[in-house]
């Protein structure tokens, strides 16, 4: 049977196996980072038993230490640990392709067809939902994180950080990365919080990677090709936009702007959006507010990683600065640079990284500095959930400055009930009813429906 291996023999998984488990993984990636992480735990190392609990964990903290998103991150690395590049580059393809197409017509429709009642009613429900989401993710990654006083504080000074003085992300990250690397070295019972699981039940069992993946010294001229390698790749659609269309085209400001985020992109991609929809709204004009939710909304009901939702950033923001083009055709040729640009460095940090992460299985250092991100992180996600709070329940909302700190003040007589009560609803169903995710967003876009005809 396919994932049972007779212990006196040698144990190999045939690729064509392994490429229809990447396949049924892909299609079954919805829920964000924790369901996705959930679906390959259960088929991975439940079910095919291809790779032992201590490995995966293993695996998921360096990917979680990584910028950009973890669960894509970790299906390579298991690809890789199964059959090297070749393993890891379809494992980590066939997990962004589902959600490209489902995103990149969602976006066609929303762009082009956004006059139409119903486009427009779905989209009245989303926003809602997808607060309560927001809300919930901060609730989760709070309870695993702050286990004690000092991830606590923070917390709350990465929330302070971003929310009150706006300071940027990448600076949040890497003192809270720094905090927690030093941290663990003279108080470890506070700041080595993120611990693995595995507690010795594997004996006696068989796990494709234990045995067949041996620990090996990394090579560093291999690296450096790699290196090299995947730079290059990363580079080359920046370098033909400029000679095509030149540097101060939509194009090139897009492939600049995700080039930098795909290496901020810490602690998954409710950690980023703050500081994504601050540039995209703010600075460049590529989004409304509002449509920063939609977006979000689609990428939670299509499966495929979360970040994928600056694909929609990268559609909206050619479709409406297109020039002379025609603006569908901007946004599909601007969502193939922006995915291009966002998950290629996620292919050159598994890589290179993978093969030193293996070597240095159970350095406590690396646990130190993940613990201190992942406290930063909630502070973060909770910026955002107050940040898209407001936006999406005032119509109007003035910002002022005093002293330093930014201050958001809503105009109360602007509030909107409908997203108020179908928010109220989504998070009676979401955290009181126990639905999940995919269940509450319908729920939602049918009271959005029912309200847009009815009322």
């Amino acid at each position: 049977m396919p994932g049972k291996f007779n212990p006196n023999k040698k144990r190999e998984l045939p690729f064509r196996e392994a490429l229809k488990v990447w396949v049924k993984v892909a299609i079954h990636s919805f829920g964000g980072p924790a369901g996705q992480i959930a679906v390959m735990h259960k088929i991975l190392v439940e079910e095919k038993k291809w790779i032992s609990e201590n490995r995966f964990l293993h695996a998921l903290n360096y990917c979680m230490l990584l910028p950009g998103p973890e669960a894509q991150q970790l299906a390579t690395y298991i690809g890789w640990l199964l059959h090297k590049t070749k393993g890891g580059l379809v494992a980590g393809l066939l997990f962004i392709l589902p959600g490209f197409i489902s995103i990149l017509v969602l976006s066609i429709l929303y762009a082009a067809y956004r006059d139409l009642g119903i486009v427009d009613a779905i989209f009245v429900g989303i926003k809602p939902a997808v607060l309560a989401i927001v809300i919930g993710a901060v609730i989760k990654i709070g309870k695993r994180a702050l286990k004690n006083e000092v991830m606590v504080l923070m917390a709350a000074l990465a929330f302070v950080a971003i929310f009150f003085f706006e300071v940027d992300f990448p600076y949040i990250v890497l003192a809270a990365g720094l905090t927690g690397f030093i941290g663990g070295k003279f108080w470890e019972e506070k700041f080595h919080v993120l611990k693995g699981h595995g507690d010795g039940s594997e004996k006696g069992k068989e796990y494709l990677v234990d045995s067949h993946i041996q620990q090996f010294r990394p090579s560093f001229k291999n690296t450096i090709k790699t290196v090299l390698l995947y730079l290059s790749l990363w580079a080359l659609p920046l370098v033909m936009v400029a000679l095509w269309v030149g540097v101060d085209s939509i194009f090139f400001a897009e492939g600049v702007f995700f080039s930098k985020t795909a290496v901020v992109t810490f602690g998954g991609a409710y950690s980023v959006l703050a500081y994504i929809a601050q540039k995209a709204v703010e600075d460049y004009g590529w989004l409304r507010s509002g449509e920063m939710l939609d977006g979000l909304g689609m990428a939670e009901t299509t499966p495929g990683p979360l970040i994928q939702v600056v694909q929609f950033v990268g559609f909206m923001g050619a479709y409406r600065f297109a020039g002379t083009m025609d603006p569908l055709w901007a946004g599909i040729l601007a969502s193939l640079l922006v995915t291009w640009t966002t998950f290629v460095p996620c292919f050159l940090f598994i890589f290179t990284g993978a093969p030193y992460i293996e070597y240095l299985r159970g350095n406590k250092n690396l646990t130190s500095a993940l613990s201190g991100i992942t406290a930063a992180v909630v502070g973060v996600v909770l910026n955002l959930g107050v940040w898209f709070s407001i936006y999406t329940l005032f119509g109007e909302v003035n910002e002022s400055r005093s002293f330093g700190v930014r201050w958001l003040i809503p105009e109360w007589e602007t509030i909107n009930i409908t997203s108020l009560i179908i928010g109220l609803i989504a998070a009676f169903v979401y955290f009181i009813l126990k639905w999940d995710m995919l269940k509450t967003i319908l729920i939602s876009v049918l009271c959005g429906i029912v309200y847009y005809f009815v009322f």
